[in-house]
């Protein structure tokens, strides 16, 4: 790990030219290294998806979180940006797809970057990470409790919020899936589901669920919180990334 490293808020191009707000991190110094693309939760570009962006920095890699509200509601505060958001529908996945693609072509730009980047989401990042993955040429995807990739979203989500199963086929790359026991969305059944269809389509990838854990048990500020799935769900990640990407 490393503690030197160079974080702020920058500008880069995101679907179709866009400019769009990011937040990118990246160790002084040294190289080649990797780059990580975070997707933030629907809750926003906030201030738990910033942290994870600088932790994998420390860790040695180039990772940049596009803010995929900044054109509904620029400079918002991430509670107001997501509800704009929310009432408009949810992010379309064409443009989350040219976001993510953009924030990619970002890191691989970077001095010292050695052309490999893996992409990792929560929640609805998490459906994200797999849509981006199934979209994209990239090198490793971690979808962590992503739901709505299977199942039926309830009907006070975003109609943009709709199961993609279907691209399965399309994965490509290898995908770390972490799960809690007790979540909803996803639920262990929607989760057996994806991991059969990828499995029969021959698709590299791990899934582990975590036993008395649901939805957001990465999120040090909330009840859901659980320390021991999050320590070692970071473990499970840091060695995928450190095999996939270098």
């Amino acid at each position: 790990m490393t503690d030197a490293m160079t974080a702020g808020t920058i500008t880069i191009a995101g679907h179709g030219g866009d400019p769009i707000e990011a937040y990118l991190a990246h160790p002084v110094g040294g190289g080649p290294r990797g780059g990580v693309v975070v997707i933030h939760h629907m809750p926003g570009f906030d201030r738990e998806n910033k942290e994870i962006v600088r932790r994998f920095a420390a860790e040695g890699y180039n990772a940049v979180c596009p803010n995929l509200y900044s054109r509904e509601a620029p400079g918002a505060d991430p509670d107001d940006a997501a509800a704009t958001v929310r009432a408009a529908g949810g992010v379309p996945d064409e443009r989350l797809v040219g976001d993510v693609a953009g924030a990619a072509e970002h890191l691989r730009g970077l001095d010292g970057a050695n052309g490999k980047v893996g992409v990792i989401g929560y929640c609805s990042g998490g459906r994200h990470t797999f849509l981006a993955a199934c979209s994209l040429r990239l090198d490793a995807a971690v979808d962590c409790y992503g739901a709505f990739v299977v199942e039926d979203p309830p009907p006070n989500m975003p109609k943009h919020m709709q199961p993609i199963l279907h691209l399965a086929p399309e994965l490509s790359c290898p995908l770390l899936g972490l799960f809690g026991a007790d979540d909803q969305y996803p639920s262990p059944e929607s989760v057996a589901k994806l991991d059969a269809e990828l499995s029969r389509l021959g698709k590299a990838h791990q899934f582990h669920t975590y036993e008395g854990a649901g939805h957001s048990f990465f999120s040090v500020d909330r009840p859901a919180y659980r320390p021991e799935a999050a320590v070692d769900g970071w473990r499970r990640i840091l060695d995928f990334f450190a095999t996939n990407l270098g």
